[in-house]
This record gives C-alpha cells, structure tokens and sequence, in this order.
C-alpha cells in the first residue's frame, strides 16, 4: 500500500482530537493562532524565537511561515497548542494574509504588528496598509461566519469590548479592530538615540492608533529584560496567560500599554502647532493624525517588491536534485530563446 500522505495523517490527526480531545480529566486541549505581520526585517522572527524559546540564529521571511508551540496549564493535563504565522516581506505580499484567517481559525485569533521604530519613514503606510489589508479580509470572514454562527461573531465582538472598562470616557470615540492587535516598535535601542521632538511624534501617534484600535502598545529592543515583557505578551495571547497590567507611557522610556489603560486625554492633541492645525484638512482624527506624522516623517516613494529576492535561488532552501532541474530548464530554455531569434531573423532576411 502507497505511504500517506502529510494531509492524509494531519486528518487523521484531528479526528482522533475530536473523539479524544477531552479525555484525561475532562480537560480540553486549547488552540489559538498568532499572526505577525509588520516592517520587512523588523525582527518578527526575533521574537518568535524567543517566545517560543529557540536557541536560534533567525532567518529572513520570504513568504508566509508557520510553527507552532505547546505549552501545559497544569500537572497531567493536555498541552495547549498555539499556531504561529509570520508574513515577510514587509507590504509587498498582502495577499497571503488570507491564508491564516479562516472562519474556524478566527475566534482564538490575534494579530501582532511589529513595526521598526529606527525606520520612522516607512512606519505609518507599513501600518496603513497591513491593518487595512488584514481588517479587510476579517471583516469578510466575520460576515461569512455570522450567516452560519451569529452567536459566535457575537461573543468576539464582546470579547474585544471587554478590554475597555464600561466607564473609559472613550468608549464611544474608538473603533476596537476586530480580533486582539498588539502593536510593538522594534529597535528601540537605536529609537532611543533620536531627537526628543521626533520620539514624541512617534510616540504620540502610536498611542493614539493603539487605542483607537483597542490595542495594546509596547516597545522592545534585544534587551533581555523587554524580550521577557514580550514574550509575556504573546503568552497571554497563544496561552490565555494573566495579562500584565504594567503600564509606562514616559517617551524617553521603552512605552508599555495594556489595551484599555491609555486615553485620548492623556496623549493629547497631535504635536503640532494650532494655528498649522486648521490648514490641515482632514475628515476623521486618524487622518488628522496621519498628516501630522507625515509633515515630520514624509514616506519614502518605493516599490515594496523590487527587493524581493527569489526563492528557488535563496542558498537555505537548497535542494541539489530540484536545483540541477532548474538549470537544466533555465539552459533550454535560453537556448530556446537564441533558436527562435535567429528564426525570426531568418525570415525577415527572406522576407
């Protein structure tokens, strides 16, 4: 008989979760997802490695990567299993966001923007353009989901609003994303060493997006000590682990907000002066916002693709078998394109 193949066992496998998914004590074993999506070399994988406690060198993200982690609640008990994605390539691949949001996937699911604070240009259309591509395509899936499960889009759209407290003065002014978002600024080790002026406009403006988001926002850098913070944070998402309830907003220190704790009193009006505030004409505050960090940090006008390198020839994925086909094919086929010059030369000398 022919072996079985990957999906053929994977089948398998969740069938026989099914049948004996809540043996051993009446416990069930938990899964959840963690998608990260965020700035191209921005250190996603850093952090998935240290959250997963990998002992290894990273390696860049060309597509979409997955693995995942185990972890027990308690003695004798199944271990909770926690799926982790990464998206590489910065903006340039927004169609694979897709592939890890499904109707089954997205009520234990969370998302993690990582965006790298040294890159100040960059950082307000990486996050533009990622939450909305990833808002988008939730929000297709949520409906779909809701003709078939109402109860279901219901309970997460309460579970999001669980976060803010039923009293928090903004409760009516923010527009919560519709699955848990961690915003994190990666490289603070080098943000650190910016000019006061523009570690406030950064700071500000990324206050202001995670808790109009409903968000949780936090700096890290590769300091052991903010790595630990991190990896709590992800924990809590992939595990259900007690969500801290530090909090720092000093600019001049790595910020730490729990989703909730922040308010649109305590960050204040966008940095700039009053009388430049009427010339700006925007339609909503985000906007607002948005041409304010943009006057101090105009983005840089690049083609997100032109730096994406091909895979077949990346050296970590080398196959020696694959690889020789490959130029065999690439040879014939450059030979193919010298025969059919020289054949369309011919005939128009005939001609």
């Amino acid at each position: 008989m022919p072996s079985e193949t990957l999906w053929e066992i994977a089948k398998a496998e969740v069938e026989k979760r099914g049948i004996n998914g809540s043996e051993g004590d009446g416990a069930e074993i938990g899964e959840k997802s963690v998608f990260f999506i965020g700035s191209k070399n921005g250190g996603k994988t850093t952090i998935i490695l240290r959250c997963l406690d990998r002992d290894e060198p990273p390696k860049p993200t060309l597509a979409l990567e997955y693995t995942y982690g185990r972890r027990a609640k308690g003695h004798n008990t199944p271990k909770d299993i926690a799926h982790f994605w990464e998206l590489g390539g910065g903006t340039s691949l927004l169609d694979l966001i897709s592939v890890p949001i499904t109707s089954d996937t997205l009520r234990t699911f969370s998302l993690v923007l990582v965006l790298d604070l040294s890159k100040p240009n960059d950082l307000w259309p990486t996050m533009e353009n990622l939450l909305q591509a990833t808002k988008s395509h939730v929000d297709k899936v949520i409906m779909k989901l809701g003709k078939t499960n109402p109860k279901a889009v219901s309970e997460m759209r309460q579970k999001i609003w669980n976060n803010m407290q039923k009293d928090h003065p903004d409760r009516e002014l923010i527009d919560p994303f519709p699955v848990p978002l961690v915003i994190i600024g990666s490289k603070y080790d080098i943000f650190q060493d910016f000019e006061s002026e523009k570690r406030k406009v950064i700071c500000k403006t990324l206050r202001f997006v995670a808790h109009y988001y409903g968000a949780s926002l936090m700096f890290t850098s590769k300091s052991e000590a903010l790595l630990l913070k991190i990896r709590g944070v992800i924990n809590q998402l992939a595990f259900g682990i007690d969500k801290s309830k530090s909090i720092c907003v000093d600019q001049n220190k790595p910020l730490f907000i729990t989703a909730g704790l922040d308010s649109f009193s305590q960050i204040g009006s966008p940095p700039v002066p009053e009388n430049d505030i009427g010339k700006l004409h925007a339609h909503s505050p985000m906007e607002l916002w948005k041409k304010v960090y943009e006057k101090l940090f105009p983005p840089k006008s690049i083609n997100t693709l032109k730096n994406i390198k091909d895979p077949a020839r990346d050296p970590q994925y080398a196959e020696s078998e694959v690889d020789e086909m490959r130029i065999q094919k690439d040879q014939e086929l450059e030979q193919y394109k010298r025969s059919s010059s020289k054949s369309w030369k011919q005939i128009e000398l005939d001609s």
